[in-house]
């Protein structure tokens, strides 16, 4: 078979492949969570087995521990998150139009006191009240506000929603103790199935692959980790209103780099001003809790964990989380980081086949 007859089937195949897991949607959600679960804990399991357990028994233990985190989590802080997210869905009007009331009055003082002859003389001096910017910005952040409070009420009543949860609670665990136990028999057994002529070649996509997600997944959770509980306990002790959600969403959001900081700064900053008006103390308070754990993110965390090496731009992984989102759902989501690694790995490699193909060196000669 020619390379292009063989490149030709392997699209279709991949093609194919996509199409049946966007027909059976979150169907498979719980079994990519389970190989999603089981490759990340697959090195645990490895140290634990130096350490002289058997690999039934480090993954047993390994397991246990993982659950009962979950059930922790699930007890003691999924209804913190819940009640807080409700509550500040609620309030997030009244802080955005505190917000822009700030600003402008703010603003028309400073303006009248540094500025107002040079508007004068344009023809610009005209202010706008408080009053003005309610009416302007108070009926859209309101339906934002309903619409995420609707979002949510939708999520947590909806039968199939609840369904897809349950199932993920419950086969997500058993899923991962299968592929921790049988992972490298799978992946001999995959090796074998390669063709024979490129099977290097493919190996060794797949070592990048490999490379980069286990610098990415594995060091970017750690980090979010960190920086949900720095943001949390930072923004609560500091006395900040949704401080624990804010830091929370921070610390996930922090999966995209740059996103989580940013939208950890924004929140907190701005309810900061709000509710400590006129004194500017808690809002350089949360300025300091968000700005150290962002010095610790991008000096100590992120290139002993993450390293330069990952080769996944912050836009190239922005965009296909938002793509396989909005394709797969909760499991596009789940396989949007594994598949964006794989497309630049396999990306790079056919850009140098172009470089040195005919179709792109045509009769030119070699380059020096």
């Amino acid at each position: 078979m020619s390379l292009e007859r063989q490149i030709l089937f392997w699209a279709v195949a991949v093609a194919a492949i996509f199409y049946v897991v966007y027909l059976l949607g979150s169907t498979i959600t719980p079994f990519a969570a389970g190989i999603v679960l089981g490759y990340l804990l697959d090195p645990i399991v490895l140290k634990l087995q130096s350490l002289g357990l058997n690999r039934l028994g480090a993954t047993l233990l390994i397991l246990i521990a993982f659950a009962l985190g979950v059930v922790i989590v699930l007890i003691l802080v999924a209804p913190i998150l819940s009640n807080q997210f409700i509550a500040f869905s609620l309030r997030l009007p009244d802080y955005a139009v505190r917000l822009q009331a700030l600003a402008v009055e703010e603003g028309n003082a400073l303006i009248a006191k540094y500025g107002g002859g040079w508007l004068h003389a344009l023809g610009l001096n005209q202010q706008l009240s408080s009053a003005q910017i309610k009416s302007s910005v108070s009926n859209f952040v309101a339906q934002g506000a309903k619409w995420l409070l609707n979002a949510l009420q939708s999520l947590v009543s909806g039968g199939a929603a609840v369904f897809s949860f349950l199932s993920l609670l419950i086969i997500t665990p058993v899923v991962a103790f299968y592929i921790l136990i049988d992972w490298h028999r799978m992946i001999s057994e995959i090796d074998s199935w390669l063709p024979l002529d490129y099977r290097d070649s493919l190996r060794k996509i797949a070592r990048e692959i490999n490379h980069a997600l286990a610098g990415f997944i594995r060091g970017q959770s750690i980090v979010c980790l960190f920086l949900g509980l720095w943001y949390g306990i930072g923004l609560t002790l500091i006395g900040l209103d949704f401080g624990f959600l804010i830091g929370v969403l921070g610390g996930l959001l922090s999966f995209v780099p740059y996103v989580g900081s940013l939208t950890a700064l924004v929140l907190s900053l701005g309810v900061a001003l709000v509710q400590g008006w006129p004194s500017l103390k808690l809002f350089f308070m949360a300025l300091a809790v968000v700005g150290v754990g962002q010095f610790l993110e991008g000096n100590v965390l992120s290139p002993k964990l993450v390293g330069e090496s990952v080769g996944l731009h912050p836009v190239w992984l922005m965009f296909a989380l938002l793509a396989f989102g909005q394709l797969f759902g909760f499991l596009g989501l789940l396989i949007a980081v594994p598949m964006a690694a794989a497309i630049g790995v396999v990306a790079r490699h056919l850009i140098a086949l172009y470089l040195t193909s005919p179709l792109y060196r045509g009769r030119s000669k070699p380059e020096r």
